[in-house]
């Protein structure tokens, strides 16, 4: 499409595409097989997958299948809660590179702060220095919880990967990951379709003035506040569009109009309910 997607340079010095292809939800081959190769057809390299998702062999084959290079490939996975604990969590980084039929990945994310976080980001951080995996970072922390690493281990997170959209703008989290140099990760970028905000008269308004879509316009508004985004999509002319926002930018009266809209409303789970936490680690 002959667009170029920015790159984030991350806090160890790995270079992190901004926009990728997430695959949540994604829950049968084609699919994400269909999605995977569309998307890198359209010049997308960053996928990003987790063990609960249970799709990672599917991603692997699309990429096998895609014939574009390893190394041209940034490929996130994640922690499932239930694996927590240092040997516990080695093996299960095992057996998501082994699903993905691959020899290293570029990120690898502690899905959740459920019990015993600290223990799998040791692990973490020496499958981190034995060159196992590129750069390492969490998603869901809330800075308690990014504090309570710092206080046991030196090796910062890359990235916390935390739900983010135009209701839900996470905007003391935003500048504490700022602070820290920690990068901003969205995920659900466009609400999951659990809102109408994307039939919002501010968004359609912006939208009719580039001549894009609302999605278009919230997309961007991410790239804007310099977050990275994975949007998810089954449909070839949405991975193609969802991709097709590198020849705007927003204002800044825009990016404030779009901030107004902020309700602070969360629209998954809570990284401070405990309870739902500690139901996610039982076997």
């Amino acid at each position: 499409m002959g667009q170029t997607i920015p790159q984030i340079t991350l806090n160890n010095g790995v270079k992190m595409p901004q926009f990728g292809l997430g695959v949540f939800k994604v829950d049968n081959a084609a699919d994400v097989k269909n999605s995977i190769k569309w998307a890198l057809a359209d010049g997308y390299r960053l996928i990003d997958t987790a063990m609960i998702y249970q799709n990672e062999e599917w991603v692997g084959e699309a990429i096998k299948e895609s014939g574009v290079a390893r190394a041209d490939l940034f490929i996130t996975s994640k922690l499932w809660n239930a694996d927590r604990g240092y040997e516990e969590t080695k093996l299960a980084f095992a057996a998501s590179l082994k699903r993905l039929g691959l020899d290293y990945l570029d990120l690898y994310l502690i899905h959740w702060p459920a019990a015993g976080y600290v223990e799998s980001w040791r692990a973490m951080t020496d499958l981190y220095h034995e060159g196992k995996i590129r750069a390492i970072g969490v998603s869901n922390f809330q800075p308690h919880h990014l504090a309570e690493l710092a206080a046991h281990s030196d090796v910062v997170p890359v990235v916390d990967q935390i739900e983010t959209h135009p209701i839900f703008q996470q905007k003391e989290l935003h500048r504490y990951l700022t602070e820290h140099q920690i990068a901003h990760e969205a995920w659900g970028p466009l609400g999951q379709g659990k809102t109408d905000i994307l039939s919002d008269p501010v968004l359609q308004k912006i939208a009719t003035k580039y001549g894009k879509s609302t999605a278009q316009v919230v997309l961007r508004w991410h790239i804007d506040r310099g977050v990275i985004i994975i949007p998810k999509s089954v449909h070839e002319q949405r991975v193609a569009e969802n991709m097709a926002i590198f020849d705007f930018s927003l204002t800044p009266a825009e990016m404030a109009a779009i901030a107004e809209l902020d309700q602070n409303k969360r629209l998954s789970h809570s990284p401070d309910d405990t309870d739902w936490l500690a139901a996610t680690q039982k076997a």
